[in-house]
């Protein structure tokens, strides 16, 4: 009988740290902020700018710009400067933190 509560124990604590763990992953999934960006817009205001030519002022690959635009890469804060300086912009103009 002492093992068969120890079990017991020992489940519902465990599912409890889960429920706990879930709970805290949850709320700061819903507090992280997201980063956007206006990059593809302002490339296309500026003489439908390529993303190489963007890469080659910047100094980072085409890759580096397509992976930024899409948000699937959040930039260096040199690399971000860079691409607003590109555009003669504020930072705040090319990148949205929502």
């Amino acid at each position: 009988a002492c093992s068969i509560y120890y079990f017991c124990s020992l489940f519902w604590q465990r599912l409890l740290i889960l429920k706990l763990n879930f709970i805290i992953t949850e709320k700061a999934y819903k507090l992280s902020k997201r980063l956007s960006n206006n990059i593809r817009k302002l490339r296309f205001e500026a003489r439908e700018m390529s993303q190489q030519t963007l890469a080659d002022k910047v100094g980072v690959t085409r890759q580096t710009i397509f992976a930024i635009e899409k948000d699937k890469y959040s930039p260096s804060l040199e690399v971000a400067f860079k691409i607003s300086n590109v555009f003669k912009v504020p930072l705040e103009e090319v990148f949205i933190y929502d």
